[in-house]
């Protein structure tokens, strides 16, 4: 017998090798099964966390007595829609709510008007000091509400604009146009200055370019922009009861204090006000949130 058939009866008699499967090869950005199921229940844990508080605070705002909020299990059997009813038309939500409105839109058209032309300004000019400029705003930031108020209420005061919308809309101006600037200004140097050129070129006084050219190009900054300013003076306390006299131009936010009494604080109308109060914001969030995101992270690009 050769030994080609010796060896060809031994390969005969060995049991079949069994064929290795194929190594599973993922792309990039793929997860596997046990970390897809950890991602998602941190981000539904986050979300739970996030949303609680307003759950909570709607719940809270379905009981009917004030001291529901120390038995919130009482509340289950006794919901009852009250005292948003007491709100809308015992009290003047209707009056704060003009008040809101006119001073937070006020402050978001005015704020992001001027921060825009400062920003597009630093961007684009070299002028003496700018860089000095922009720090000088950022400083401004620095000062405790404490510390504003004396000067901001006698220079209101010698303005004759004490218990005016226009003279509380300044005030908030004052605090929203430095973040504002900032932000733009990091916005309008990730826009290519070739466009500006392209406008000169074109015919377009430094204005035009700026009004036609420019300012669209940057709706999603100009949206962070304006959704800062209107939550800014929407949310704020301190300011509006000190040069607020007349409770007819309450914001809501002062409004809302009108529940604390001395001895006392009617909880479960504090918690249908809040509620309230979050409809206009959750509004405006909702107009400008397409842009929001892609404002937040442009702008930090460069500059």
């Amino acid at each position: 017998m050769s030994t080609t058939t010796v060896q060809t009866a031994a390969q005969a008699d060995r049991p079949a090798a069994t064929p290795t499967p194929p190594r599973v090869v993922r792309g990039r950005g793929e997860r596997g099964p046990l970390a897809s199921l950890t991602s998602h229940g941190i981000l539904v844990l986050a979300s739970v966390i996030a949303l609680f508080p307003v759950a909570w605070l709607v719940f809270l705002s379905l009981g009917p007595d004030k001291d529901d909020y120390l038995h919130p299990g009482r509340i289950w059997g006794r919901m009852t829609l009250d005292n948003y009813a007491f709100v809308l038309q015992e009290t003047s939500f209707f009056d704060w709510l003009k008040s809101s409105l006119i001073v937070s839109l006020g402050t978001t058209v005015i704020g992001v008007l001027v921060a825009a032309t400062t920003g597009y300004a630093v961007s684009r000019m070299r002028f003496p000091g700018y860089k000095k400029f922009m720090w000088v705003l950022l400083v401004t930031q620095m000062f405790p509400v404490a510390v504003l108020m004396v000067p901001m209420y006698q220079i209101l005061s010698e303005l004759q604009l004490i218990d005016s919308y226009l003279g509380l809309i300044l005030v908030y101006c004052s605090t929203a146009v430095p973040y504002c600037a900032w932000l733009l200004k990091g916005y309008f140097d990730t826009i290519p200055f070739e466009i500006d050129e392209a406008g000169r070129v074109d015919g377009l006084t430094p204005f035009g370019t700026f009004a036609r050219l420019i300012l669209p190009l940057a709706k999603p900054g100009l949206a962070v922009a304006a959704f800062y300013s209107f939550i800014t003076a929407f949310g704020e306390v301190a300011f509006a009861t000190t040069f607020m006299l007349d409770d007819q131009k309450y914001t809501l936010a002062v409004g809302l204090q009108s529940f604390v009494s001395e001895h006392d604080a009617q909880r479960n109308l504090m918690a249908a006000t809040a509620v309230l109060i979050a409809i206009p914001v959750s509004a405006f969030f909702y107009l400008v949130q397409k842009n929001l995101v892609t404002g937040l992270t442009a702008g930090g690009t460069k500059g």
